[in-house]
C-alpha cells in the first residue's frame, strides 16, 4: 500500500495507514491511498475503519465487491459522499494481478495463437473510490500505471520540472482522471506494435508465393479485437457517465473554485477523446484483419480462374485433335490417305495447324495471358 498527501507544491509518501488514521486528514492537500487488489481484500475491515475516521462515511457492500471483482467491466457509480469509477486498462504484461487468482488477460481467451501483443494485453479492471479529499484506488499487482504516476508525481515537485509548467493534481478527481488518462495513453503506445504484426499477418495472407494455413490463429485475433471494442465501449460509456455526473456537481463559490470545475471538464474531455481514438483504431485494425482476410480469398478465387482458364484453353486446343484421331481410328478400310505413304504427315501437318491456329486465336483474345497478383 502507498500513501500520498498532495498539496500545492508538495508530495510526500507513506505506507502507515493506522498512522494516517490516528493523525486523520491534514488541514491542506488531498489524500491517495493506492493498494493491489489483495490488500485491499485483506484489510477491506482497517480501509474501512479509516474511511469512517477520514471522510465520516464507508463504501458500501456492492462497491466493495465490485472494486474486488476482477472481471467487472468498466462502469461509473455514485452516492450523495463519493464516485465508484471502475476502469478496465489495457496494458501489455500478463502478471498475478489478483489476491489468488490472476485477472483474465486477453490470453486466457486465444491460448492458441494470434499476435502475440494480443496474448499479453492485460485486461484488469482498476477502482477509483473519489471522496472530497481523499481518493482510493484498487489495483492489480505490480500495476505499472501507478507506479509510473507515483513516480512522476515525485519528479513534478522538483525545481526543473516545476519551472518547466508542470504542476500537482488540484483535487482527488484531477488526479482521477490522470491517472485513467495515463491508463489510455498506454495502449495508444502498444498501438505501433499492434499494428506492425497484424500488417506481418496481412502481407502473409495476400502473398501469393505462401499457402495461408493459421485460421485458428486469425480466429482468436479477430475475436480478441472484438473484445477489446467492447472493453473499449464500456471505458467511453464509463466517463461519459461521468462527465454527465460531473455537471450535476453544486455551483462553485469562488472563482479558484470555478477554474478548478472547468479544468475538470476539460481534462475529462480530453480522455474521452482519448479512449476514441483507442475505439477507433482497434476498430480500423478490426476492419483491416477482416478486408485482408476477403482480400485473400478474392485472390485465391481469381488464381483459381486462371487455373481453370488455362485447363480450358488446353482442352479445347486438343480437342480438335482427338476429332482427328479419332477420325483415322474408325475400323473403315476405305479411310482417305489410309493407304497413302505421306497421309501420316498430311495429317499431322492438319492437326499442328489446327493447334497452332487456336493457341493464336486464344492468345489474342487474351485467354492465355497470366494475371498479376
Amino acid at each position: 500500500m502507498r500513501i500520498f498527501h498532495i498539496q500545492n507544491n508538495q508530495v510526500t509518501e507513506s505506507s502507515d495507514l493506522e498512522k494516517l488514521t490516528n493523525t486523520g486528514l491534514p488541514e491542506q492537500g488531498f489524500i491517495w491511498i493506492a493498494c493491489a487488489r489483495n490488500e485491499f481484500e485483506t484489510l477491506q475491515q482497517t480501509i474501512q475503519v479509516s474511511l469512517q475516521v477520514l471522510c465520516g462515511i464507508q463504501i458500501v457492500d456492492l462497491h466493495m465487491s465490485d472494486l474486488l471483482n476482477k472481471q467487472l467491466p468498466s462502469r461509473y457509480d455514485y452516492t450523495s459522499q463519493y464516485d465508484v469509477l471502475v476502469f478496465r486498462r489495457l496494458a501489455a504484461g500478463h502478471k498475478q494481478s489478483g489476491s489468488s487468482v490472476p485477472d483474465q488477460p486477453l490470453e486466457s481467451i486465444s491460448p492458441r495463437g494470434g499476435p502475440p501483443i494480443l496474448r499479453r494485453i492485460d485486461t484488469s479492471p482498476v477502482g477509483f473510490v473519489l471522496f472530497e479529499r481523499v481518493l482510493l484506488t484498487v489495483h492489480p499487482i505490480d500495476c505499472h500505471e501507478r507506479d509510473a504516476y507515483a513516480a512522476k508525481l515525485m519528479q513534478t515537485v522538483s525545481n526543473e520540472l516545476r519551472l518547466a509548467g508542470s504542476r500537482l493534481p488540484a483535487s482527488p478527481a484531477d488526479l482521477m482522471l490522470r491517472v485513467v488518462n495515463q491508463m489510455v495513453d498506454g495502449f495508444l503506445e502498444l498501438r505501433r506494435e499492434l499494428t506492425r504484426q497484424l500488417d506481418h499477418w496481412q502481407t502473409e495472407l495476400l502473398n501469393p508465393k505462401t499457402r495461408f494455413n493459421n485460421w485458428g490463429a486469425l480466429m482468436d485475433a479477430r475475436r480478441s479485437l472484438h473484445q477489446l471494442d467492447e472493453i473499449c465501449e464500456d471505458q467511453r460509456s464509463s466517463i461519459q457517465d461521468w462527465i454527465e455526473a460531473l455537471k450535476t456537481w453544486p455551483e462553485a463559490q469562488t472563482l479558484a473554485e470555478q477554474r478548478e470545475r472547468e479544468l475538470l471538464q476539460v481534462r475529462s474531455r480530453d480522455v474521452l477523446e482519448h479512449i476514441e481514438r483507442v475505439v477507433h483504431h482497434v476498430r480500423r485494425l478490426e476492419q483491416s484483419t477482416e478486408t485482408a482476410v476477403q482480400m485473400h480469398f478474392s485472390v485465391q478465387g481469381s488464381r483459381t480462374n486462371d487455373i481453370m482458364r488455362t485447363l480450358t484453353v488446353l482442352t479445347a486446343i486438343f480437342l480438335p485433335l482427338n476429332l482427328v484421331t479419332g477420325f483415322f481410328g474408325m475400323n473403315f478400310d476405305a479411310l482417305p490417305l489410309i493407304h497413302n505413304q505421306s497421309g501420316i504427315w498430311w495429317a499431322l501437318g492438319f492437326m499442328v495447324l489446327v493447334a497452332m491456329s487456336l493457341i493464336v486465336l486464344f492468345w489474342r483474345k487474351r485467354y492465355l495471358a497470366r494475371t498479376g497478383h
